[in-house]
């Protein structure tokens, strides 16, 4: 044997021994690798298909993407179908588990190609980001918390404060196209510091949330209900009309609020001040109809409590 001979079966030995490395390196990818020929037939598949699809890479030399996919391939066509023209392709895609418990998310890349300007099949790679599609959505869950906590009351789940002067500013605008008006009540809770002193803070928690609780199913689907801190609410309610409807509403809310509670070893009938001001009767403006509201509260809370005074 000459020495040419000799060279050419050491570089194809030598050449054997690196395919195989190179399809075990490919077969212990997570991610999987594959290669696809213009007429969407596999020609590669690694180890990872088994995992995927409950496929061994090597059954599926031979059978086409519409087959692998199943369901998948109509959603994957537009993304086969342009990979196939020549242009790159980076998806998301939920993949059904082959135990049929739940999706894989993955981001599938079809790279094709290119032969002397001819598409010749495409390469696909697809990668498992499980883990960052729960980051993501953990991240998400948290800018939603954040956003719950920076505009709701953090006890009783109302809105607070911060969303009260959207909330009437829209009502006055659209008040002022309609020609409906718009009542402000301020609560206050009778006697909530007694509550506090006699049986602790965590009974007067629970006794806020179910104040709110009483105000929000005693109201009107369409008005909002409002925690500004402490033992203050306001109710913000459109359409009401001056006269019987106005204190009608102000009195169901009050004998809502009068059913008996149980606090500690005792019954307590909670009492409520209600300070009412209307637009466009008695102010114009959101802050102006707030100063109008607490003014009547203070009214009500000087005739006695336990009762309702609108503003003059």
């Amino acid at each position: 044997m000459n020495a040419t001979s000799i060279n050419q079966r050491v570089i194809q030995h030598g050449t054997e021994n690196t395919n195989d490395l190179l399809r075990d390196l490919v077969d212990h990818l997570d991610a999987m690798v594959a290669y696809w020929d213009s007429n969407q037939i596999c020609k590669f598949a690694n180890h990872a298909y088994q995992d995927w699809f409950g496929r061994e890479g090597r059954e599926l030399i031979g059978i086409s993407m519409k087959e692998l996919l199943g369901p998948l391939y109509e959603k994957n066509l537009p993304y086969i179908e342009a990979a196939f023209r020549g242009q790159k392709q980076i998806f998301e895609r939920a993949i059904p588990r082959p135990d049929g418990r739940g999706v894989r998310h993955s981001l599938a890349t079809y790279y094709p190609h290119l032969v002397d300007g001819r598409v010749k099949g495409i390469f696909v790679h697809v990668a498992d980001v499980d883990c960052l599609k729960q980051l993501e959505q953990e991240l998400q869950a948290a800018k939603e918390r954040a956003e719950a906590l920076a505009t709701h009351d953090f006890l009783t789940g109302l809105p607070n404060r911060a969303q009260l002067h959207e909330k009437v500013d829209d009502a006055i605008a659209r008040a002022k196209r309609t020609g409906e008006t718009v009542a402000l009540l301020t609560i206050d809770v009778d006697k909530f510091k007694a509550i506090n002193d006699t049986y602790g803070h965590g009974e007067g928690d629970r006794f806020l949330i179910e104040i709110a609780s009483r105000l929000t199913c005693c109201v009107r689907e369409y008005d909002t209900v409002f925690r500004l801190g402490g033992d203050e609410f306001i109710v913000v309610a459109s359409g009401l009309s001056c006269g019987d409807e106005l204190e009608g509403y102000a009195q169901r809310i009050l004998e809502s609020a009068r059913e008996s509670f149980s606090l500690g070893n005792s019954v307590v009938h909670p009492g409520l001040s209600i300070g009412i001001a209307i637009y466009p009767q008695h102010e114009q403006t959101t802050l102006g109809l707030m100063s109008a509201s607490d003014r009547a509260l203070y009214t009500a809370k000087q005739s006695g409590r336990n009762c309702f005074a609108i503003a003059d």
